[in-house]
């Protein structure tokens, strides 16, 4: 499914409200003069609140990306587009649920 380029600076949260920063670890590639973001970027995720019906705070502190484009590279790996397809993952690796990305850059698709 095509869709916008996720790039380093896509506004995007955790499930839970967290705030989604993506470390592009390869800047080579820019698209809106920004790195883009490959699945092997590590997306890592702050003041996420969430805690379980028991009362133990499970907060979401990472993300995996589980799919990316599946024509565009960028350094041999492929980039991420919106929609995303990835998990927000809480410390002991228990998954939160999809992030949420509420804005990137439009000009740029891949499939």
């Amino acid at each position: 499914m095509p869709g916008p380029v996720l790039h380093s600076t896509a506004s995007a949260t955790c499930p839970h409200g967290g705030a989604l920063n993506i470390v592009a670890a390869s800047p080579r590639v820019m698209v809106s003069g920004l790195p883009v973001a490959v699945v092997t970027d590590q997306g890592i995720v702050a003041g996420c609140a969430f805690t379980l019906p028991s009362g133990t705070p499970q907060p979401c502190v990472t993300t995996r990306w589980l799919v990316g484009s599946t024509r565009v590279l960028a350094g041999g790996q492929p980039v991420l587009i919106n929609p995303c397809v990835a998990l927000c993952m809480s410390a002991p690796q228990i998954p939160g649920g999809p992030p949420i990305i509420a804005g990137s850059q439009v000009r740029v698709v891949a499939t």
